[in-house]
């Protein structure tokens, strides 16, 4: 055996620095997390070749004095943790002390940094863990590290680095989860000279959401906000409809730290259970606000893996704040039409003699004044469009002003708040293409512009105006001429007038009666109108259109009907027992759980192997075929051959659903669909137990749009 001694240093220093450094993102994790404890506000990372050349981390933190730099970088030298009871608390992102060692131990580091109160700041230079240069220099205040050639001394952890873009793109990943976990901070990350991303860094979360996984990802998500006692959840969770096909985009944060958790991820995944199609995942962005007594992050160099002193407390507080949010926040879909399929970039370029009636029809005509004429005042909509039919309008070939000189009348509320809430949204189209419609509308010419009605006359000019004012405001000569005189008289005779007014009365004249108070109007059920293909119901609520599938609808109903009480599951005996042959795996199963076969209705006995004998079967079954059902409930019966999991019994309530719902392309009659339509609204039901959704909406607003009555 081989003599016992001690490692060099150089040695052990590699050995320990494979630990914490494994590739340039983790460099970059590391400057990261000691930028953020010391208090910055704006974080810029530059890469080249995908850090494995260069990558330099600029803040405007607090900085390092310039006696404790060379400290910085011994292994085990942190300023985050003095005494062991720190450990129990920990509340910044570092606090190893390995950082900074291990990272000049496998490159080659230079550091400017500069306090707030000094007048200069600090150069200083280490490659393999060997000072080089140490010296004072000008700089701004804050740390900026420069890393050059990253495992220059270890070939062997070097031919193991991907690709440059696979590199970049794991630097690009973390940064952008530290930028969301710290929204208060900007970020900003340029690679090879060309700048990639940079937040706000006003505090909001969306905003960095927005600045870093793109507007689709930010628009796809509802909030969450949850707070119970030593424990808060915020952030936000995607919608159902927009899942993901793997979990790659479940991020979780503790006490704003990155971390990677089976137990958050599950609470999220059972939160979405019955509301998901199956093989897809829910994304989220989720900071889970704990006391530090409560976990543990000393567990890895890393630091993303940490362990909770009650996994349940935290799976509770997870769980309820997503499902609060999908109860509340998500709504059913809208559906829109794609504005872009209306738009003719061809019109944007017109002939020149087109582009001076365009520029004209911004322009007010050299025309004379024109008197107040008085706005014929509209009958019903129907008599004018009857009145239309009998006596068409003569064709009037005059020449038209482009523009009358009259301001467009003001929209009406209802409108001004619509356009109000849409001009909110910062990332809507909607603006850019109703200029380009109209500009398409203007480019038109004559064609269009006889179909429309008679310019009113022009408005009078700021002179009639002032004219008016002066009109309202009394004159002398208005004034007859024995005003006042009579003033002296009637103020003698008040008191005769007053004679007979009562005190009581006078004290009465507040008994005025209010109005009673105007109740809320309450919300309008959907009326059925009709059916599409037998499948999907048509109803109108209010000012939108409701597509149902009824199917969906119907199944989802059962499930929640069965889900909530078991007693919906009564079981009816059969006059002759339907024989049903499994594998023996699955007889095996069935003929050990025929009393849990017995809780979802099914009334089973076993008989010759492989062989069971079906004596009854629940209500919402009795007219279904039971081979396959059956067959299904032992097969899941042997895939969880202890005892089964609550969600085994939901994906059975999910197949007895789909099995006793109406069908696509039943026979239904007006009032069985009104029916249905009431139950799902009243148990405000938006998807199947799939994951598909029940219901879309389309408002009102957006059809006729399409029919051209407003744009």
């Amino acid at each position: 055996m081989a003599a016992i001694s001690l490692l060099k240093k150089e040695v052990y220093e590699l050995i320990a620095a494979g630990e914490v450094i494994d590739r340039p993102a983790s460099v970059i994790k590391e400057l990261l997390e000691n930028a953020v404890d010391a208090g910055a506000d704006s974080v810029t990372v530059e890469i080249k070749n995908g850090g494995r050349t260069f990558m330099r981390v600029t803040d405007n933190g607090s900085g390092i004095p310039f006696d404790q730099v060379p400290t910085a970088f011994l292994r085990h030298a942190t300023s985050k943790v003095a005494e062991k009871a720190d450990l129990e608390k920990i509340s910044t992102l570092g606090f190893r002390g390995e950082a900074l060692a291990s990272i000049c131990a496998v490159s080659k580091t230079e550091v400017l940094t500069k306090t707030h109160d000094s007048q200069l700041g600090t150069r200083y230079v280490i490659s393999g863990g060997e000072q080089r240069e140490y010296e004072a220099a000008g700089c701004p205040d804050g740390t900026s590290v420069i890393v050059r050639d990253l495992f220059y001394n270890v070939p062997a952890r070097l031919k193991f680095l991907k690709k440059d873009a696979t590199e970049a793109n794991r630097i690009q990943d973390l940064m952008g989860k530290l930028a969301v976990s710290h929204p208060e901070i900007s970020v900003k990350l340029i690679k090879d000279n060309a700048q990639v991303f940079v937040t706000a860094g006003d505090g909001k979360l969306y905003t960095a959401v927005y600045s870093v996984f793109g507007r689709e990802f930010a628009k796809s998500m509802l909030e969450a906000d949850y707070a119970s006692e030593g424990v808060s959840v915020r952030g936000f969770v995607s919608k159902p409809l927009t899942s993901k096909n793997n979990r790659k985009f479940q991020i979780f944060y503790v006490n704003d730290r990155y971390i990677r958790s089976e137990v958050c991820s599950q609470a999220l995944e059972e939160a979405y259970r019955n509301s998901i199609m199956v093989g897809r995942f829910p994304a989220c962005v989720l900071n889970i606000h704990i006391d530090p007594d409560m976990i543990d992050v000393n567990v890895h160099p890393a630091k993303t893996e940490i362990r909770f002193s009650d996994n349940r407390f935290v799976y509770n507080a997870v769980y309820f704040a997503v499902k609060q949010a999908l109860t509340e926040k998500d709504v059913p879909t809208r559906m829109t039409f794609d504005k872009r399929r209306n738009f003719d970039p061809e019109k944007l370029y017109v002939e020149p003699e087109e582009s001076k009636a365009v520029q004209m029809a911004f322009a007010p005509p050299r025309t004379e004044r024109v008197e107040k004429a008085e706005k014929p005042v509209r009958e019903h909509t129907d008599d004018l469009f009857l009145s239309s039919l009998e006596s068409p309008a003569p064709q009037d070939n005059a020449q038209k002003p482009l523009w009358s000189g009259e301001l467009p009348p003001a929209a009406p509320e209802e409108a001004s708040a619509e356009k109000a809430e849409d001009s909110n949204d910062p990332y809507d189209d909607d603006a850019f293409f109703r200029l380009c419609e109209n500009y398409n509308a203007s480019c038109a010419g004559d064609g269009e512009a006889k179909a429309k009605t008679e310019p009113e006359p022009a408005e009078d000019t700021e002179q009639d105006n002032v004219a008016d004012i002066a009109d309202i405001e009394p004159k002398d000569t208005d004034l007859p001429q024995n005003y006042g005189e009579d003033t002296e008289a009637e103020s003698s005779g008040l008191s005769e007038d007053f004679m007979f007014v009562k005190t009581s009365d006078f004290e009465k004249r507040y008994d005025v009666p209010q109005p009673a108070e105007e109740l809320p109007e309450p919300e309008k059920k959907p009326v059925v109108v009709g059916e599409l293909f037998k499948t999907y119901i048509i109803a109108q609520r209010g000012d939108e259109m409701l597509l149902i599938d009824k199917h969906a609808a119907h199944e989802r109903y059962i499930f929640e009907n069965i889900k909530s009480d078991s007693r919906n599951l009564s079981s009816q005996t059969l006059l002759e027992p339907i024989m049903v042959m499994l594998s023996y795996d699955e007889y095996d199963a069935l003929a050990a759980n025929t009393d849990k076969a017995a809780k979802l209705g099914f009334i089973i006995e076993p008989d010759v192997a492989p062989t069971v004998a079906v004596l009854g079967l629940p209500m919402l079954l009795r007219d279904e075929n039971p081979t396959d059902i059956v067959t299904e409930i032992a097969h899941k019966l042997l895939m969880n051959e202890r005892d089964p999991a609550p969600e085994l019994y939901d994906d059975l309530y999910h197949t007895m659903a789909c099995k006793a719902a109406i069908k696509a392309h039943d026979d239904s009659s007006i009032q069985e669909l009104q029916k249905l339509v009431d139950s799902i609204v009243d148990c405000d039901i938006r998807y199947c137990p799939h994951g598909r959704p029940v219901m879309i909406t389309m408002p009102k607003r957006e059809i006729e749009k399409q029919f051209k009555r407003i744009v």
